[in-house]
């Protein structure tokens, strides 16, 4: 049978929520993790003008050395110490650049920790390259808040070959202080365990800061760390495909011969577009604050719901809900989705200790939130 011969991961949930709104285009969409905010205009005009000039062969596959050396000298400013050019990897989109750093590190029967809710990507990803995934579960505060329990996490680090984290996190919102991503990577050095992170939301932060605590705040060139990044989430430039991968010194071309055997190179025009975003720093800040409203906003038209219990996200662009009358996540988003014309993710497509939430993106504008909140108050109204 070919379906014998095929590596087999689990379905996405989020797709199968998502496939029922683009039956429907009616539906108000909470349910993907992109905005309805415009990319820059300064990207979408160098995309457009390096098209124009015919811009559209193949480039180094460790992405062009100006987007390289623009992406190290963002880093190293927006970060406590400097990011070299010889360790960026430009990839097309930061789920490359995990599937790149997974690829790099693991093989068959290797075990990789990964704490959950979680985005499943991550996962699929291990277990697309025939790796063991451990998940520990985010420790919930009985408010809606999360944390990452550093004793669950030494617990099984023994013997693995890598810890994935994300933080801010996807699906909850947790985001990791300073002091606990020091003591992650104490951990992951006292085990030998490499440590590839997720922070594709470090902008998005809610406390005032520029950037969330980061790995590229501590960690030496040296160490066993890699950290994915992208344009998608800090410029809204999902369907632009650019993202990047930090690697240890001295690794970015070994690691590149991946790039290669994986999708060859990016596309020029996209990595213009993102040389244009990266020097847009006043949208930065303006996409944070559109983010802000959208988070204020989805909250108040909570208020008062029975049985809905949530904390207001210390980062990304979701608000995490546990609803106490269903046992069912994935069914109630489909109730909702047909009947309601409201999609939301279900927790329960971010592992088994998301089940019972419902994960809302309100990186959107006020006029698709009024719609899509009032419809699913009114859907959660008739489960109550």
């Amino acid at each position: 049978m070919i379906s014998e011969d095929i590596i087999s991961i689990p379905r996405s949930k989020i797709g199968d929520i998502g496939r029922l709104a683009y039956e429907h285009p009616d539906v108000a969409n909470l349910a993907f993790g992109e905005s309805d905010f415009p990319p820059p205009e300064r990207a979408r005009a160098a995309l457009i003008d390096a098209v124009t000039a015919l811009d559209t062969r193949y480039v180094d596959s460790r992405g062009r050395l100006s987007l390289r050396q623009d992406i190290a000298r963002y880093l190293s400013g927006l970060h406590r110490f400097p990011v070299g050019e010889d360790r960026i990897l430009v990839m097309a989109s930061g789920m490359a650049a995990i599937s790149v750093a997974f690829a790099s590190v693991l093989r068959a029967g290797d075990r990789v920790v990964i704490h959950e809710p979680e985005w499943p990507n991550l996962a699929a990803a291990a277990l697309a390259r025939g790796a063991c995934v451990t998940r520990i579960a985010l420790d919930v505060d009985g408010a809606g808040g999360f944390r990452l329990n550093l004793e669950k996490l030494e617990a099984v680090l023994p013997n693995a070959r890598a810890f994935c984290l994300n933080s801010p996190n996807n699906p909850t919102g947790w985001m990791a202080t300073a002091e606990e991503i020091a003591a992650i990577l104490d951990l992951c050095r006292r085990h030998r365990v490499w440590l590839i992170s997720d922070e594709v939301y470090s902008r998005l932060t809610y406390d005032g800061a520029e950037a969330a605590p980061s790995l590229l705040d501590i960690a030496s060139p040296r160490d066993r760390v890699m950290v994915a990044n992208s344009v998608s989430k800090t410029w809204a430039m999902t369907g632009f495909r650019v993202g990047w991968l930090v690697v240890p010194e001295g690794a970015r071309d070994t690691i590149g011969e991946l790039t290669e055997a994986t999708h060859s190179s990016v596309a020029p025009f996209s990595q213009e577009a993102a040389r244009a975003a990266l020097a847009d720093t006043e949208f930065v800040s303006n996409f944070r604050s559109f983010c802000a409203r959208g988070r204020a906003f989805t909250a108040a038209a909570l208020t008062g719901l029975s049985g809905v219990r949530y904390r207001l996200p210390l980062g990304g662009f979701y608000l995490f809900i546990q609803v106490e009358a269903i046992q069912d996540s994935l069914e109630l988003a489909r109730n909702l989705a047909v009947k309601h014309k409201i999609a939301a993710a279900p927790g329960i497509a971010f592992g088994t200790a998301g089940e019972g939430y419902l994960r809302l993106c309100f990186a959107q504008s006020v006029s698709t939130l009024t719609v899509a909140m009032d419809r699913l108050r009114a859907g959660l109204e008739s489960v109550a």
